[in-house]
C-alpha cells in the first residue's frame, strides 16, 4: 500500500503541494487530473523521491520514501518514473535502450524480456533502429518499455501518451494497463486525457491549486461530479438552473449536465439560439446560446445558425 500522509512541498517559498493525504492499494491504477499547473507532475516526483518534503511522509508498504537529502541518487529502487523528456540514449538502438538496466548474465532471457516489452508498446519492427531516428511518439513508446523492464512495484507516468497518434494510443493503453493489472503493478498516471481516467483508472484524484479536490472511483466522479471544475475535466459541461428546465418551488438547484444529457424537444422552458455545429462523427456537438450563456448539446445532424430550439434534460 502507498500512503501519502499530509505532505506539503514548496518551490522556493511558493507552496505547490498543500496538505495532500491519501492511500492506494497494491495493483491499483490511479489517474491524477487537473488543469495545467495544479501540481500533477510535482506530486509524481514527490512520490518517487525526487524532492524533499516540507512536511509529511510517504510510505510504500513499510518503506519510507525519502528525497535527495537521504539518497545519493534520488528516486526509490522499487519505483520507476517516466518524465515527459523520455530519458533515452539517442545513439544506441531501441533494444539497447529498453534493455539498458537488464542483466547480461543470461543474454537469451534478456532478449526475450526486451521482445516482450517491445510487443506491448508495438515497437518490435524498430528494435534495431537508433533512438535518434525515431519520432516523438515512437520515443515515448520506447521510454514506456524501458521503465517496465525491471518490473517496478510502483510506476509513475507523466503524460505517457501525449505524443502518440490517436489511432495507436487506444491499442497501446489497452495493452499497457492490462499488463500492469496482470502483474499487480501500482500505477499513477498524470494526464490531461479523460480516457486515461474513465477507461483505465480504478480511481481518479482531482487536483486544483496543489490540493486534492476529490479522490473517487472514476465512474462515480464522472456521473456525479462535485463541482463544475471536476466535470469540465471530462469535457464540455453545462451549468443550468433546474428552474430553466421545469416549473419548481422551493430552493433553487443547479445542475451540471454534459452535452449528451440534453435533447431537443417540441416545447420546453429552455429556449436556445444555435451558434455553431461541430461534426463529431457519430453526432454533431451543437453550441447554442441562452441569456448570453453558451449551452452545448448533442444532435444527430447539423442545425441552422440562428435558429431556435427548446431543450430538455434526458432522464
Amino acid at each position: 500500500m502507498l500512503q501519502v500522509q499530509n505532505i506539503t512541498f514548496s518551490y522556493d517559498k511558493n507552496k505547490v503541494i498543500k496538505n495532500i493525504d491519501f492511500s492506494v492499494s497494491k495493483g491499483q491504477n490511479i489517474a491524477i487530473i487537473g488543469e495545467s499547473g495544479c501540481g500533477k507532475s510535482t506530486l509524481l516526483k514527490l512520490i518517487y523521491g525526487l524532492y524533499d518534503l516540507d512536511e509529511g511522509q510517504i510510505f510504500w508498504n513499510n518503506n519510507e520514501v525519502l528525497g535527495p537529502k537521504f539518497h545519493l541518487v534520488p528516486g526509490m529502487p522499487f519505483m520507476k518514473y517516466l518524465a515527459q523528456d523520455f530519458d533515452l540514449m539517442p545513439f544506441i538502438t531501441v533494444s539497447e535502450n529498453v534493455g539498458k538496466y537488464l542483466s547480461n548474465i543470461y543474454p537469451q532471457k534478456k532478449q526475450s524480456r526486451i521482445n516482450e516489452l517491445l510487443e506491448i508498446v508495438e515497437m518490435t519492427e524498430y528494435s534495431n533502429v537508433k533512438a535518434k531516428f525515431l519520432s516523438g511518439g515512437q520515443q515515448q513508446r520506447v521510454a514506456l518499455a524501458k521503465v517496465l523492464a525491471l518490473e517496478p512495484e510502483v510506476l509513475l507516468l507523466d503524460e505517457p501518451f501525449s505524443q502518440i497518434d490517436n489511432f495507436r494510443k487506444n491499442s497501446l493503453r489497452r495493452k499497457l494497463f492490462s499488463y500492469l493489472k496482470s502483474n499487480g503493478i501500482t500505477c499513477f498516471v498524470a494526464t490531461h486525457d479523460s480516457s486515461d481516467s474513465l477507461s483505465f483508472a480504478d480511481e481518479t484524484i482531482v487536483l486544483n491549486n496543489g490540493k486534492i479536490v476529490v479522490k473517487e472511483k472514476s465512474i462515480n466522479l464522472y456521473n456525479q461530479p462535485t463541482n463544475k471544475y471536476v466535470a469540465s475535466l471530462f469535457g464540455d459541461v453545462n451549468e443550468i438552473k433546474l428552474s430553466q428546465l421545469i416549473e419548481m418551488e422551493g430552493p433553487e438547484e443547479t445542475l451540471l449536465l454534459y452535452p449528451h444529457q440534453l435533447k431537443i424537444v417540441e416545447y420546453g422552458k429552455l429556449k436556445v439560439k444555435i451558434q455553431k455545429s461541430y461534426f463529431k462523427g457519430s453526432h454533431h456537438l451543437i453550441q447554442a446560446e441562452a441569456n448570453e450563456t453558451s449551452i452545448f448539446f448533442e444532435h444527430n445532424c447539423e442545425l441552422k445558425i440562428n435558429s431556435e430550439v427548446f431543450l430538455s434534460q434526458i432522464k
